[in-house]
């Protein structure tokens, strides 16, 4: 089918939740995709850090194809080899001791937030608040939207799901404020993703440990973007050496297969007892087979080394422009997770990208992000550059 047909398709028969670019890709590899008409776009969005390893990585590619011949799907009613090996694979390289694997980041978060009301519940205690943070992101079901600070999200699904907090990202004073004999947990991104690249301060998450070992609080690290190599490190807290409770993953976990995850340290993961919580295609045979390949490809092919090398240049890069265009504001980040802060609304540019051949995008509404594959060179950096330059320019 054309790019048209496509289009006109989806219009026709698939809910309209989505506010889509009249694009239709049909092909990819590496940092590249290609369209139905055949038309080639260097891509810095990776699926919205998904396709961290690049489109089709092929050992993640011969892994999928192999297991599909073997066995799909069993449930979780029978053991199955590849998420035990992946369980293992993830606990090996975190702090955590146990994993219960779902479809999602939505769905791990679900899972973080019935393992905390089910902790507190098994110990006699009654507790259930959770602190958040305004302008997180931490899914669209209706327990992962009640964590979610925007309230754009929540609006037009009330009454939600109780009791959250918000508080202002960055504030260790306004957490330790919110705290009473009711909270549970405090419940972070250690950089917020959709809220606009928002980085934790030095000394942030670090404070919001010491806080909640204070108060018998748990801490979970909402990982779901910023995990599996984003910012340089396996996981994201390894940059601040401060190890959650609870941590949750999906995006680039399986490289561009569906799949969740919820880490937890033995104390806290013992709360999930049988018929505590369940997930029929949580950890399939072929969404961990995928995800096997895609941690060992992270680990062992130089995938964290290159996210902090281009990551710096990108940086480096995109600071640059900031003297030559006064409406750029800020530019943040960390490893291959960068935003560009503007003083003008962002939609326009990306469009305009999208038109020359770049896919970026933009979150609330006027900041750029950068979320290419991790294992984007420096040439495909200064391409990048080649495109958006010239467009900021059509801005000024």
């Amino acid at each position: 089918m054309t790019n048209r047909e496509t289009i006109d398709l989806t219009q026709r028969f698939v809910a309209n939740t989505y506010k889509r670019f009249p694009v239709a890709f049909t092909r990819g590899r590496g940092c590249c995709l290609w369209d139905a008409d055949g038309r080639e776009y260097l891509d810095f969005v990776a699926g919205l850090a998904v396709a961290n390893l690049g489109h089709s990585h092929p050992k993640v590619v011969e892994a999928i194809k192999a297991q599909a011949g073997r066995l799909i799907h069993t449930s979780n009613l029978f053991h199955i080899g590849p998420q035990a090996e992946l369980a293992r694979l993830l606990c090996e390289n975190s702090f955590a001791d146990k994993v219960f694997f779902c479809n999602s980041g939505a769905e791990a978060n679900e899972a973080a937030i019935k393992l905390v009301r089910k902790f507190f519940a098994s110990r006699g205690e009654r507790r259930f608040k959770i602190i958040t943070m305004e302008k997180s992101f931490h899914g669209r079901t209706m327990g992962a939207m009640a964590a979610t600070g925007q309230k754009k999200i929540q609006a037009g699904f009330e009454p939600l799901l109780e009791k959250f907090t918000y508080v202002p990202f960055g504030d260790i004073q306004a957490v330790s404020g919110a705290m009473d004999e009711m909270t549970a947990a405090v419940m972070v991104e250690p950089i917020q993703g959709e809220g606009g690249v928002n980085v934790a301060p030095d000394g942030y998450l670090e404070g919001l440990k010491s806080a909640c070992r204070d108060a018998g609080v748990l801490l979970i690290f909402d990982e779901v973007q910023v995990g599996m190599g984003r910012t340089g490190t396996l996981f994201a807290y390894e940059n601040y050496g401060v190890e959650p409770d609870i941590m949750t993953l999906a995006k680039g976990l399986a490289g561009g297969v569906p799949i969740g995850a919820m880490l937890a340290t033995d104390r806290v993961a013992a709360a999930f007892t049988p018929g505590s919580h369940a997930s029929t295609f949580g950890g399939n045979f072929l969404s961990t087979t995928a995800a096997l390949a895609a941690v060992r490809a992270t680990l062992e092919e130089g995938v964290l080394d290159n996210a902090r090398r281009v990551g710096a240049y990108l940086f480096e890069r995109l600071n640059g422009l900031r003297g030559e265009f006064p409406f750029i504001k800020d530019i943040r980040g960390k490893g291959l997770i960068i935003g560009m802060e503007l003083t003008v609304p962002g939609a326009d540019i990306v469009n305009r990208c999208l038109e020359k051949g770049l896919l970026i995008n933009c979150t609330g509404e006027t900041v750029l992000r950068f979320i290419p594959p991790l294992i984007v060179t420096e040439k495909e950096v200064d391409a990048m550059m080649g495109v958006l330059k010239p467009v900021l320019k059509g801005c000024v």
